[in-house]
């Protein structure tokens, strides 16, 4: 008599569905909020909605920092907010995103906030801080 050979065959994958965690809503609560929220401040530079000034008085408020001409330097920083929030807020170039919203902060503490110390409430730095390093821990 013949005896037949057990074949094995390799066990099916075992697939599981994709969960959430609490950090995965957490991160984007953390970026549709920052990166809109910033979207929105570039906005107000480019666009004079939400309360802001627009372009024309923004770029004056630039060049009495002594940047000119202001217009180009308000173009500049008010894209720079408005692509880098709206960057953050979808996952698109993520670490650029982040660069162009920490690149501004940082010129905001060396202009504006750097002399004025750390406390927000004496006009210093601790908004710009704040910031970029959310910024930063996203990217």
């Amino acid at each position: 008599m013949h005896r037949a050979l057990a074949r094995t065959e390799p066990a099916a994958p075992i697939t599981t569905t994709p969960r959430s965690s609490a950090y995965d809503w957490g991160l984007l609560l953390i970026r549709l909020t920052f990166g809109l929220l910033m979207a929105g401040h570039g906005a107000q530079k480019l666009f004079g909605i939400f309360g802001g000034m627009g372009l024309t008085e923004t770029g004056k408020g630039f060049a009495a920092l002594g940047y000119h001409p202001g217009k180009i330097f308000a173009l500049v920083g008010g894209l720079s907010e408005f692509l880098g929030g709206l960057g953050l807020a979808v996952g698109l170039f993520t670490p650029l995103a982040a660069a162009a919203l920490i690149g501004v902060m940082i010129n905001a503490m060396v202009t504006v906030t750097g002399p004025h110390g750390l406390w927000e409430t004496s006009g210093g730095v601790e908004y710009s801080v704040c910031i970029a390093v959310v910024a930063l821990a996203v990217a």
